[in-house]
C-alpha cells in the first residue's frame, strides 16, 4: 500500500464533508512531504515528525494542533485497521493554546460607539445584541425574525460546534442541537425599531436584493423586502468603518464584544459563582462544574441584566 492510497482509504471513510475538506489539507500536504508513491510500510515514525514540524512552519498554534490532530486520526485510523505503517513520535505533542490577545473594550466605549448618531440602527442593533448576548457574531447573523422570543428576551441560535441530530450530508439549521442566547433592555429597545414590522426573514439583512446568478437559501433572503442576510464580512467591514483611526484594518473586532461582555460581567462579580461552586462541590477543574451546572433561563436572564445599558438594571 501506498502513502496516497493510504490517505485516500482514510479521507474516504470519513463521512463529515466539511471533515474531509479540513483532514484532507493537512494530510495531503504530509503525504507529498512523505513521498505519494512510496510504500506506507516504509514510513518511519521521525519522518512523520518531521513532516508535522515543517507543516508548522509561521502557522497559528489552534492551526498546527488541528494539522498534527488530523495526521493522529490518520495514523490511528490506519493502524487499527491493521495497515503497517508509521505513527505520530511521542516528542511532535499538541502545543498549548495561547491566551487571546483580543481586547477587551471598556462599557463606556462600547455604549458611546453605539449611541453615535452616524451609525445606522441595524449595526446599532447587532452591536448591542451582540455585547448583551456575549454571542459570536455568526450565531447573532443567522438568527431569523420567527426565532425571536421577545417577552423572554431570548432565541436559540446554531452555535459553534454544534451537535447534529443526525448523521447525514446537507444538515439544515434545525438539525443541529440548538442554543439559546439572552439579551436585555437596549436590545429590547431596538430590535421592534429595526424591524418595523417584519414578521418573518432574517433579523439582520442587506440594502439590496441578491445578485442576479447568485443562488442564496429561501432561508436568507427576507420574504416581505427580497433583501438577503447580512454576511460576516460585511459586518465586520460596517465595524471597521466606524471604529478605524490609522486606516482601513484597524478598526474594531467582531469578536471584542464577545470578550468584553465576558469580561465586564467577571468585574462585576459574575465569576464569583463559579469560585463558589467549586468549593461547594469539591471539584478542582472549572469544566467539570459546567458539566452539572444547569441554570434556568430566569437565573440567566437576571445575569445578563448586568450588560443593559446606562441605569436601566432592574
Amino acid at each position: 500500500m501506498t502513502v496516497r492510497t493510504a490517505a485516500d482509504l482514510f479521507l474516504e471513510s470519513l463521512g463529515n464533508p466539511n471533515t474531509v475538506r479540513n483532514y484532507g489539507i493537512a494530510v495531503g500536504k504530509t503525504t507529498k512531504r512523505l513521498g505519494e508513491g512510496r510504500p506506507f510500510a516504509s514510513v518511519e515514525d521521525a519522518e512523520i515528525g518531521e513532516a508535522l514540524e515543517l507543516l508548522r512552519g509561521r502557522s497559528a498554534v489552534n492551526t498546527w494542533n488541528a494539522r498534527r490532530g488530523a495526521v493522529l486520526s490518520w495514523t490511528g485510523w490506519c493502524s487499527e485497521r491493521g495497515y503497517e505503517g508509521p505513527k505520530v513520535p511521542a516528542c511532535t505533542k499538541r502545543l498549548a493554546v495561547p491566551d487571546s490577545e483580543t481586547p477587551a473594550r471598556s462599557k463606556m466605549a462600547v455604549d458611546r460607539l453605539i449611541a453615535r448618531r452616524e451609525v445606522h440602527l441595524r449595526e446599532k442593533t447587532l452591536w448591542r445584541m451582540l455585547y448583551e448576548t456575549s454571542g459570536r457574531a455568526e450565531e447573532i447573523l443567522g438568527v431569523n425574525i420567527e426565532d425571536l422570543d421577545f417577552a423572554g428576551r431570548r432565541c436559540p441560535v446554531k452555535a459553534k460546534g454544534a451537535r447534529t441530530k443526525a448523521r447525514r450530508r446537507g444538515q439544515a439549521r434545525e438539525d443541529y442541537v440548538l442554543e439559546t442566547v439572552y439579551w436585555d433592555a437596549g436590545t429590547a429597545r431596538l430590535l421592534p425599531r429595526l424591524l418595523k414590522g417584519r414578521s418573518r426573514g432574517p433579523v439582520f439583512v442587506t440594502h439590496r436584493r441578491p445578485g442576479p446568478g447568485k443562488v442564496v437559501s429561501p432561508r436568507d433572503v427576507c420574504p416581505d423586502t427580497g433583501f438577503a442576510r447580512l454576511s460576516y464580512g460585511q459586518t465586520r467591514a460596517l465595524l471597521d468603518e466606524h471604529t478605524a483611526v490609522r486606516g482601513p484594518g484597524t478598526g474594531w473586532d467582531l469578536h471584542e464584544y464577545r470578550h468584553s461582555s465576558l469580561t465586564h460581567l467577571g468585574e462585576q462579580g459574575a465569576s464569583l459563582l463559579m469560585l463558589m461552586l467549586m468549593a461547594k462541590s469539591r471539584h478542582k477543574k472549572p469544566e467539570n462544574v459546567r458539566r452539572c451546572f444547569k441554570p434556568s433561563p430566569d437565573a440567566i436572564a437576571e445575569l445578563t441584566s448586568l450588560l443593559a445599558p446606562g441605569d436601566s438594571r432592574r
